[in-house]
């Protein structure tokens, strides 16, 4: 149990990585089975996000390697404390750990679990609000290598104070759980967070990573910082960005460049990219004259760095996490996507259109790459292939699958 002045409730040991922590016992907090524990308790604690953390501990040790020096971290939404007291733990050469929240029991059981692993002289409490937090370390001398912001919702109230408290070529980690609006669920809530319109496609998990991108990269541009992004991926009930920034205009300049929108028809599934929005006659479909929509602005570029990525995987084999075995086959996913064409298609959907059956997606990769096409699976989602063959081309494919298997 921990107690302070006017509270007691129930709590547990786990283990995570290499760290031990007190976290609260979740099912002491439901009452009925429809229950999100992990909001009913006192200090918000989600155990379905280590894997969520263990990709933050592989990411920071990588980033550590990239800029070959030790490295500070802030992490101005701490809850229990569990995510900045394992890079205490589980990341060698970190000068300085500062950690927050404005919740007064969290603060109480985060610093129990800096005490329990011994690190008081590396990790600084804070019982402050994460934007007041973040302005304090504004000033040249003060700011950090690694902000990582996990918030409940959406990461964007936060994004003007954490990018300003990032030092030059620092990392800043996003997780966002709002998938409704950036998925399209909810369109205006995303064009109010996030400046941009949201699809509802069956690549909505990768168009949310990129309009949470782009949203950054405009939000730095504001303060001449461009954005370079290093790693991503959407698992369960939300969506991960590490982000790179560099100081400098002309650095904002190339980020800006990399904004567009995607066009989608929702007829046939073509889609295209566009650096503006306006710079084509968009009304029709150029293949089946079906109405066209519109998604962005966005992220074009890049959604993985190989380089971060293969230190990522070369990290992961030297740690015995649980979720070792699903982070390898999510690296290795997003190794082959990386330089891929931006979005990819759904089996399902395209075989669906076409009433016919849904062939798996190992044949028809081969049958892609025996045409001559590139095709890779997506992390994404286990029924998607990226791919440089056309909408029409592929809904060919699938017909002469049928046809053949039919037989």
């Amino acid at each position: 149990m921990i107690k302070n002045i006017d509270h007691v409730f129930p709590t547990e040991k786990i283990k995570e990585g290499k760290t031990e922590v007190i976290v609260p016992k979740l099912e002491a907090f439901k009452s009925k089975a429809s229950d999100y524990a992990p909001s009913k308790a006192p200090v918000f604690y989600n155990p379905i996000m280590e894997l969520n953390r263990d990709f933050a501990i592989l990411a920071v040790k990588s980033y550590q390697k990239m800029v070959k020096r030790a490295i500070s971290f802030c992490e101005p939404l701490t809850s229990s404390g569990i995510r900045g007291v394992r890079i205490g733990v589980e990341v060698p050469e970190i000068e300085k750990i500062v950690i927050g929240d404005i919740n007064f029991r969290a603060i109480k059981l985060a610093t129990l679990n800096v005490k329990i692993n011994d690190l008081e002289d590396l990790i600084a409490i804070e019982n402050q609000d994460a934007n007041f937090l973040l302005s304090k370390y504004g000033a040249p001398k003060k700011r950090f290598d690694v902000i990582d912001v996990d918030p409940f919702g959406s990461p964007v109230p936060y994004l003007d104070t954490a990018l300003r408290a990032l030092r030059n070529n620092g990392m800043i980690a996003l997780t966002a759980t709002d998938l409704a609006p950036l998925c399209g669920v909810h369109p205006k809530a995303c064009k109010r967070k996030y400046g941009g319109n949201p699809l509802r496609t069956e690549y909505c998990h990768e168009n949310a990573v990129r309009i949470l991108s782009g949203c950054v990269a405009a939000t730095a541009a504001k303060y001449d910082i461009g954005t370079n992004l290093l790693f991503s991926h959407s698992n369960d009930h939300y969506l991960r960005v590490y982000i790179q920034i560099k100081y400098g205009a002309k650095k904002a300049d190339i980020s800006i460049n990399n904004i567009g929108y995607i066009l989608h028809c929702f007829g046939c599934f073509h889609r295209e990219t566009v650096k503006r929005p306006f710079s084509k006659k968009i009304e029709k479909c150029p293949k089946c004259n079906s109405k066209m929509s519109w998604t962005g602005p966005l992220w074009l570029g890049e959604i993985f760095n190989k380089q971060f990525c293969e230190l990522m995987d070369e990290e992961n084999k030297h740690v015995a996490f649980r979720n070792n075995r699903k982070i390898r086959k999510i690296l290795s996913l997003v190794k082959d996507e990386i330089n891929e064409s931006v979005t990819y298609f759904v089996l399902d959907k395209i075989s669906e259109k076409l009433s016919l059956p849904v062939p798996s997606v190992n044949s028809v990769i081969q049958k892609l790459r025996d045409k001559g096409f590139s095709a890779v699976p997506t992390h994404f989602n286990s029924r998607g292939i990226r791919t440089n063959a056309s909408a029409l081309q592929m809904q060919d494919l699938i017909k002469e699958y049928a046809v053949k298997n039919s037989l």
